[in-house]
């Protein structure tokens, strides 16, 4: 489903990314971690061409990211993304918010957009959120919320960019539990995230990144058991510690 081979980027002068390679089959569910600017955010933003890079080659499901006669907007339809701080639109209502992207990239009628997403709420448990507005939810029912939306686009896999950073600890959980649905359903996944207790229960492998490089890409009974490199045994030592 994706495929990224010995892709590199830059900022200047400075290195993000140093010649990641690793591909995700259907189904799959890839945890990425590692420390702060280690490049994870950078790759996961790169598999739906939302940060170019300069080296190396990304396809997703036979197309290549890379390639400028690759229509993007077209590919991020089919590639559901989750970030961080939620991106819904605070003026419309929770039902807007889950329609507009069908109505204008999908094609659909605005009836057909609004009853996919009330489906898709209710899916996340948030159907009686339905008239309000993002402002009135709290930051777990608005990651809830864009991941409702994601789905409406009926994506061939989902990319998350740590979607539960920027919660509270109490939130956190409702969030995962979509996921993990989500993932027991079959859904194609990438996940930047630090919930290492999520990695164990649902990851088929996990990406260990350090400096820009993939330093580990294993299974994850592997990578939690027996991490080879000693950069991961000293993530692991202070993210389980706690």
């Amino acid at each position: 489903m994706i495929k990224i081979a010995n892709v590199s980027k830059h900022y200047g002068s400075f290195q993000v990314l140093k010649d990641c390679t690793t591909s995700v089959s259907k189904g799959e569910v890839i945890v990425v971690c590692g420390p702060s600017g280690s490049g994870k955010s950078t790759l996961i933003k790169c598999v739906n061409g939302l940060e170019p890079f300069q080296a190396g080659d990304i396809v997703v499901n036979g197309i290549s990211v890379g390639d400028p006669k690759t229509n993007l907007s077209k590919l991020r339809a089919q590639v559901g993304m989750v970030f961080q701080n939620f991106e819904l639109f605070p003026h419309m209502s929770i039902t807007q918010n889950l329609a507009i992207a069908q109505v204008k990239v999908l094609k659909r009628s605005q009836d057909e957009a609004m009853d996919k997403g009330l489906k898709l709420l209710d899916r996340v448990g948030l159907k009686a959120q339905a008239d309000k507005f993002p402002g009135q939810l709290s930051g777990g029912q608005q990651q809830r919320v864009a991941i409702a939306r994601a789905l409406a686009m009926d994506p061939i896999c989902m990319l998350f960019d740590e979607p539960t950073s920027a919660l509270d600890p109490e939130m956190v959980n409702e969030v995962l539990d979509v996921m993990t649905e989500l993932a027991q359903e079959g859904m194609t996944m990438m996940c930047v995230t630090h919930e290492m207790g999520f990695a164990k229960r649902v990851a088929n492998r996990v990406i260990f990144m350090d400096q820009g490089a993939i330093v580990e890409d294993d299974s994850k009974d592997a990578f939690f058991s027996n991490p080879r490199s000693e950069r991961a045994q000293q993530f692991l030592a202070k993210i389980l510690h706690h």
